[in-house]
């Protein structure tokens, strides 16, 4: 699966990896339902720090499409909200 950081670049994310990662994305999800500002920081920092950890960096001179896509660290809740589909960031 090929998922965009925004601001950051395309990161190859390995399937066994993909529950690991649908767990944060779901502390997400639930920090930002909640309103909580604090732990939205916390478990979107998270979700993007194992991303790139477990994520292989995409060539910049490859052309291909992501699959996902997953704002960057710093973003905030609004910003958020606005990216978030039916399944959260992480489909599945």
């Amino acid at each position: 699966m090929i998922a965009r950081i925004l601001g950051e670049g395309q990161l190859e994310l390995p399937a066994e990896r993909l529950d690991e990662l649908n767990k944060l994305d779901d502390a997400v999800v639930a920090a930002m339902e909640a309103g909580e500002e604090s732990a939205f920081i916390i478990a979107l920092d998270s979700l993007v720090e194992a991303a790139r950890r477990y994520g292989t960096p995409v060539p910049d001179d490859s052309l291909v499409p992501s699959d996902l896509v997953l704002p960057a660290a710093d973003s905030s809740l609004a910003q958020v909200r606005a990216l978030l589909g039916d399944e959260g960031l992480i489909p599945g």
